[in-house]
């Protein structure tokens, strides 16, 4: 196994994962993901975190390629989740005295998960280890999005190993730093990962850019997604913009449920105002068609939403109710906000969404809500929310 030198002293030892549909059981990957891992060798040689198990066989092959017959002196876990820490005890049984580097929490959850408690070296913020010429320094960075989350940073070289921050999903396609491959996938599948992985923890987020503003950082180099060089200040910059909830463009979400088309429609003749208004940055989204990994990422990405949600059991249309949950628990702030649904005898989904939005402190601009099929007068109506959310978008300072 071909194994590519990074810098002087770091080798990429990540592997790639195509065969995985969902993410965390959940999320789709129409590009696979990578498990991303590093070695730093000097005098002693340290990994940075490991690989899902099911990839150990060619991680451990790429290991032994870099290290050529010695042995890993440390493990840094920068990040617990199993996706990264799966190869642990494999890791151990092949270097038996290896010693394992995190933090209190992290070491509570090496026990947890796999029984490991002993040979551990605990680190705390700020503290350094020398490897021989190198030194790497640890910053705490909890719930950047696990309460144990750490980074590393090599201080001759300024490379930061981050864990899953400034990471995105999409497997690396022969190449592995950005230099080295068309970025097009990465930049949406940076957006989605934000939004479902990391998106609850904005303040978490900016406490970590605060502790690591000041370092100088040449390389970027997280868990999934490629290794930033020349594109690390537009990574870090999406990271802030997102982190503090600020939507990179002017335009609006219309994500809507239909049965039978009626509620379909009120979603595309509020569009139409929306268009008229002159805004051009607008999309719709299915939620029965378009899974909520995707239509979160735009949630984050445009500056207004639109939902519409027939009446189904007297309550909302089971797949927008998940998705308000979804954006509620991730405490999306400053939004634009409109309603409408369609009910057969008895309207309840407006009345559910605007008390929702309230609670989030959105700016409503209005709603509209039909009893049965779309009528002309109601289609007019739909068609005036639409450019009075364009105004409002076009207005907002």
């Amino acid at each position: 196994m071909k194994t590519l030198k990074i810098s002087n002293s770091v080798h990429y030892v990540g592997v790639n994962d195509r065969r995985k549909s969902l993410f965390e059981n959940q999320l789709p990957l129409p590009y696979g993901v990578s498990y991303n891992s590093y070695l730093v060798v000097d005098e002693k040689i340290a990994l940075v975190d490991t690989v899902d198990a099911c990839y150990f066989d060619i991680f451990l092959q790429k290991i032994e390629t870099a290290i050529k017959g010695r042995k890993i002196d440390y493990l840094i876990i920068n990040h617990m989740e199993p996706d990264h820490s799966g190869s642990i005890r494999l890791i151990r049984q092949q270097f038996p005295n290896i010693q394992i580097i995190g933090n209190a929490k992290t070491f509570d959850m090496l026990k947890g998960y796999y029984g490991v408690i002993d040979n551990l070296l605990e680190v705390k913020d700020g503290e350094t280890l020398q490897l021989g010429e190198t030194s790497l320094q640890f910053f705490l960075t909890p719930m950047v999005h696990w309460p144990e989350t750490m980074m590393t940073y090599h201080q001759q070289e300024k490379i930061l190993f981050s864990g899953d921050a400034f990471g995105c999903f999409g497997a690396l396609d022969g190449g592995v730093l950005d230099t080295t491959m068309n970025l097009d996938k990465f930049w949406g599948e940076m957006r989605r990962y934000y939004a479902n992985i990391v998106g609850k923890y904005g303040v978490p987020v900016q406490n970590a850019l605060k502790k690591l503003d000041g370092l100088e950082i040449t390389m970027l180099c997280s868990t999934h997604g490629p290794v930033w060089t020349e594109e690390r200040e537009k990574v870090i910059n999406f990271y802030d913009m997102y982190s503090r909830y600020e939507p990179l463009v002017k335009g609006v979400v219309v994500a809507y449920g239909s049965m039978y088309g009626n509620t379909e429609h009120m979603a595309e003749a509020i569009a139409a105002g929306i268009s008229a208004g002159g805004v051009k940055d607008i999309v719709l989204h299915d939620v029965s068609k378009t899974d909520a990994s995707f239509i979160l990422a735009d949630v984050f990405k445009y500056s207004a939403l639109v939902i519409g949600s027939p009446t189904y059991m007297n309550e909302l249309f089971p797949q927008v109710a998940l998705l308000l949950h979804k954006i509620e628990a991730r405490a999306i702030k400053n939004r634009i906000f409109a309603a409408f649904g369609s009910c057969t005898w008895a309207g309840v989904s407006v009345k559910t969404m605007l008390p929702w939005a309230e609670k989030l402190q959105w700016n409503i601009v209005g709603s509209a809500e039909e009893k049965q099929a779309l009528k002309a007068e109601k289609y007019e109506e739909c068609y005036a929310l639409g450019l009075q959310i364009a105004e409002k978008i076009e207005n907002r300072v």
